[in-house]
This record gives structure tokens, C-alpha cells and sequence, in this order.
């Protein structure tokens, strides 16, 4: 048999060369180090993803603001994987007016000295809130250079966070752990910035409804805590308050002053509330003359143009933001509250004003109405005290006159006798009390404050003068004192008694004193006695003789008589008929 010859168009198959088996093996080789390399990028995608959610779920637990924006910030630098990262919130003025750090420690937050305002580089991306993500931050043109004592970096990214309707702020990351930030890093930090901004908002929204509560609690307890009778106290409590509730530096109260265009710090507490305290200023101009026009509260963001900055030096340098607010009542503007803040601290808000405004507002409404129960329960002691002088004009001085007539009679009928002579100098006695009872029931009947009679300037004059004495002087009104003396006459009587008693305290060493004050058809007589060691040699007498010249005027006169351990007599007359 012929051998079968191979098939056309089939080549015997030889055993592969080396060369080609180790070609297919360097493939395998690579594709199974690329197959490696991918799965350990997305191992370490997905570690960073999870970085990223444990990070948002950090933040949104937060619920206070300031462990809000600082859990931010570290998270921000964990994904990243950033050595320094930053925090810088805008102000109203377009300025960082919060810089929170991470990275550094106290000791060269020290020393690099005053955090930045946003500018150069950084005031870019406040300027247009879109990221920046630079190898080197030297090579950029908006670069300004680090500041002194700053550690270097090189590498750089920044990231907008952004609340509904508005840029918060900014995240600033540095010196990338990896060289350079990448696109990746870009993309988880923008993840982060949304995750904050509803962090912020939520932080920011529970922070106002807790500010509210404590507002809403403050409104409550400030009509049970003005009780006192003393109205600067109350004021003094709305201040305390206030200062608490609004975060502020100081805080001061001013109410208007009588027929003038000022108004008086009557409460002040807080930076500089010594040299405040008692300060008057014009109200024209001023922030509390502002929100007393405008009845409702006004807010500026520097108080250097109004003047309560000029009377307050401890102001100069430290005071920003400031809002003043109305103490209406329904008789009209009570006052004012004006609270400020330090120029490092943040801008009032619209909610602070409201919330502050409707405290004001409750404050005023509790002043009112302490006032109005202060006004009933002096009401009640006036009636009170003219029922106790009723009865005692109606009853006991009735029968001391009663009684004073039957002791008389019986003494006509033993005149010869010393009986008699007994019994009339028991009904001296007897007119005597008369007239100190009807001086007690003056003194109870008379308003307390009030000026308009001769009696009550005596009244208020003893008062003063009074407790310099070792007792309180004995005074007695005699005669139709306030219908036949001229109102002009009630000052001049007025200065006799306070110079008078004010010589006694302060020369006469005297125990006891005594003021009569006596008006007869023809002469008004003030007359002051003691027992003291009497007036002596002395030539300084400026006093009595400004009394004399007094007296003069009128065509009177003024008598003086004084002896050593007897005392001293003051007769100071005037004529009524030469009127």
C-alpha cells in the first residue's frame, strides 16, 4: 500500500517556539497587573466613597452650627487627604468674617497673627464661586504670597459651599498627601460642599428655633421678674437679658429726658457700661433716636456714623454691628435698647431683630404694667392713709377738743386755786398735741413727691435734711398756710427750713429740733429751734445772711438768739398784709 499522502492545503503542525510561548505569557502578565491595578483603584475608590458618606453622615448628625462648620472642615481634609484645611465663611460685606483651621496647631495659628479677610487668591473664589484646583498656588497671578510664620504649600483647592439662595463660604485645602489634588479629589470635595450646605442650613434653621425658644422663655419670665418698685432695676433685668439672649458685647437702656432733645443711659451693662452708664446724648442722629421715629428696630452693620459711639470711648475700637430697638407703651416711646456687637463678632440677622424686637416689645408692655401696679398700690396707701387722718380729725382731735373745753371749764372754776393753774397748763398741753396731730394727718394726707404747697416743701425739705439729725424734727404748721401765702414765698420758706436744719446737723451737736411754720392775717413766721451748744463766735455766717436778704425782700426780717448749752432760736418773718 502506497503510503496516503497528506491533505492539500494542511501543513503538519510542529510544536510552538519558545520565543512565541513566552510572548503569550508576558501578556497574561500584564493584563492580570492592569486587571490588579484597576481593582485596587476601585478598592481605593470605593474606600474614599465610603470616606465620604461616613464624612456626610458626621456632618448632618451635628446639629450645633460652630460642630457643624468644624466637622466640615475635617472631613473635608480626610477626603482629600490634605496636610491644612480651611473654612472661610463671608460676611455681609463680602469679606471672611469666620476662618476655621485644621492642621495647624495653636502655636502657629499664634503666630501667623490675624486670619485673612478673603483676599487675592482667595478672595477669587469669593468673587466667583466656582472651584480652583492649582499644582502649585505660587504659579497663579492672584497669588499674594503666604503670610509670615505660615508652614509652605504648594498644592492647592478650593470649593464653594452654598445654602439655598446664597455662597456660605469657601473650603480651602492644602499640600495635597499625594503630590497634587486630583480631578477625583475635586469631585468628592464638591460632594462634601453639598452635603455641608444642607448641614449648614439645618444647623443654622435649629440654632434660630432654639434662639426662639429662649426668647419665647425670656418674654415669659420678664412680666413675672419686674416686680420691684424700682424702675432702673427693671431696666437693669431687660438689659441682662437682652445681652444673654443676643449674643452681644453691650447692651444699654435710654429713656427720654424731660422737655429736652436727649436721652439718658438709665442701664447699661457689657464693654464699656462704666463710662456709658448715666451718658447723655442728642436724639437726633442716634440709632435709639432712630428706632423711637421709626417705632420698630433698625440694624447697622458699623455704628461708627451715629453718635453713641462718640460718648463711649471703650466703643472706639471694638464696636460693629449694632441694633436698636423701641420700648413703645400706649402713652408713647418708653425709651429704647440699643445692643451691639464687637467688630470680630458675626452681623445681626433679620431674625435676631424680629426675635429681639418682640422681647422689647413684651419688656415695655411688663414695664406698664409694674408701673400701673406700683401707681394702684400707692393709690391704696393714699386712701388707706387719708381714711386713718379722717378718723383721726373726725374722732381723737373732736374729743381732744372735747376734752380740752371740760378741762378749761373745770379750771375757770378753781382759778384762784394751784388746781386751776394745773388744769390750764394741761389744756396748753392738750393744744399742744392739736396741732402735732394735725401735722400728722398733713404728712398722711400729702402726696408723697409733691411741691405744690408750702406744707409739702417743708414736708420734702425735713425729709432730706432729716436723717443727718440724731432724730427727726418735730414740725408744726399753724394757721391757713396755703390759702393766705403767695405761691412765690413756698421756695424762700423752703431754703429758711434746709438752712436752718442744715446748720443744726452739722454745728449744733443738738439731740432734738423743732420747726414751726405759722401764718397769722398780718406775718408769716418760720421758726427753727434745738438744744444745742448754740452758735458761738464764729464769723462765717454766709448762710443767715443770704436768709436775712431773703427777708428783707418781702420786708421782713430774720432773728437769731442763741446762748451756750441753751440752744439756738431762728425767727425768720415776713409781712403778709405788704403782698
Amino acid at each position: 500500500m502506497a503510503a496516503e499522502s497528506p491533505r492539500p492545503g494542511r501543513e503538519l503542525s510542529s510544536p510552538a517556539s519558545p520565543t512565541s510561548q513566552f510572548g503569550v505569557q508576558l501578556s497574561i502578565d500584564q493584563l492580570m497587573r492592569l486587571v490588579s491595578e484597576r481593582a485596587s483603584d476601585l478598592m481605593r475608590t470605593q474606600e474614599r466613597l465610603r470616606s465620604l458618606l461616613q464624612a456626610n453622615r458626621s456632618i448632618v448628625s451635628e446639629l450645633s452650627l460652630p460642630g457643624v462648620l468644624t466637622r466640615i472642615v475635617e472631613a473635608a481634609r480626610d477626603v482629600a487627604d490634605a496636610r491644612f484645611a480651611a473654612l472661610g465663611v463671608i460676611g455681609p460685606d463680602g469679606t471672611l468674617e469666620q476662618f476655621i483651621t485644621v492642621g495647624m496647631d495653636d502655636d502657629t495659628v499664634h503666630a501667623i497673627g490675624e486670619l485673612p479677610k478673603g483676599r487675592g487668591l482667595l478672595g477669587a473664589l469669593i468673587a466667583d464661586p466656582r472651584p480652583i484646583r492649582l499644582q502649585r498656588i505660587s504659579d497663579d497671578p492672584r497669588s499674594f504670597g503666604l503670610p509670615p510664620n505660615h508652614p509652605p504649600i504648594e498644592s492647592f483647592l478650593g470649593v464653594p459651599i452654598q445654602v439655598p439662595g446664597a455662597v456660605f463660604g469657601n473650603l480651602y485645602l492644602a499640600e495635597s498627601r499625594g503630590g497634587s489634588f486630583t480631578e477625583e479629589d475635586e469631585e468628592l470635595v464638591l460632594g462634601l460642599a453639598a452635603t455641608a450646605g444642607i448641614a449648614i442650613e439645618n444647623a443654622r434653621h435649629y440654632e434660630e428655633s432654639r434662639q426662639r425658644q429662649e426668647w419665647l422663655r425670656a418674654r415669659a419670665e420678664v412680666g413675672r421678674n419686674l416686680t420691684t418698685d424700682d424702675p432702673i432695676a427693671n431696666l437693669h433685668r431687660i438689659a441682662e437679658s437682652v445681652l444673654r439672649l443676643a449674643a452681644a458685647d453691650v447692651v444699654s437702656v435710654v429713656v427720654p429726658e424731660p422737655e429736652s432733645n436727649l436721652v439718658r443711659v438709665v442701664a447699661a451693662i457689657g464693654t464699656g457700661a462704666d463710662d456709658l452708664q448715666g451718658a447723655r446724648y442728642l436724639v437726633p442722629g442716634s440709632l435709639a433716636g432712630a428706632a423711637m421715629a421709626r417705632g420698630s428696630g433698625v440694624i447697622v452693620d458699623n455704628a461708627e456714623q451715629y453718635v453713641e459711639t462718640t460718648i463711649c470711648p471703650a466703643y472706639a475700637d471694638v464696636l460693629g454691628a449694632v441694633m436698636a430697638l423701641p420700648l413703645a407703651t400706649e402713652q408713647g416711646m418708653a425709651g429704647a435698647v440699643v445692643v451691639g456687637r464687637a467688630r470680630s463678632g458675626r452681623q445681626f440677622t433679620g431674625s435676631d431683630l424680629e426675635m429681639a424686637e418682640s422681647f422689647a416689645g413684651q419688656a415695655a408692655l411688663a414695664m406698664q404694667l409694674a408701673d400701673a401696679r406700683a401707681n394702684e398700690e400707692r393709690l391704696a396707701l393714699l386712701q388707706d392713709r387719708d381714711r386713718i387722718a379722717r378718723d383721726l380729725h373726725d374722732h381723737v382731735i373732736q374729743r381732744l377738743f372735747a376734752i380740752g373745753l371740760s378741762v378749761q371749764s373745770i379750771a375757770a372754776s378753781l382759778s384762784s386755786s394751784e388746781h386751776g393753774a394745773r388744769l390750764i397748763d394741761v389744756v396748753g398741753d392738750l393744744d399742744e398735741t392739736i396741732r402735732e396731730i394735725r401735722t400728722a394727718i398733713f404728712a398722711l394726707r400729702e402726696n408723697p413727691g409733691a411741691e405744690h404747697s408750702l406744707r409739702s416743701a417743708v414736708m420734702s425739705v425735713v425729709s432730706d435734711v432729716g436723717p443727718a439729725l440724731p432724730e427727726r424734727p418735730d414740725v408744726i404748721f399753724v394757721g391757713p398756710l396755703d390759702t393766705m401765702v403767695d405761691p412765690g414765698v413756698i421756695s424762700d420758706v423752703g431754703a429758711v427750713v434746709r438752712e436752718g436744719l442744715t446748720n443744726i446737723a452739722r454745728h449744733a451737736n443738738a439731740m432734738h429740733a423743732g420747726v414751726r411754720v405759722e401764718a397769722t392775717p398780718e406775718e408769716l413766721e418760720v421758726y427753727i429751734n434745738d438744744d444745742g451748744r448754740g452758735i458761738g463766735d464764729t464769723r462765717r455766717r454766709s448762710g443767715l445772711d443770704n436768709l436775712r436778704r431773703r427777708a428783707e425782700e418781702y420786708g421782713g426780717g430774720l432773728t437769731v438768739t442763741s446762748s451756750p448749752g441753751a440752744g439756738t432760736a431762728l425767727s425768720w418773718t415776713i409781712p403778709l398784709e405788704a403782698r
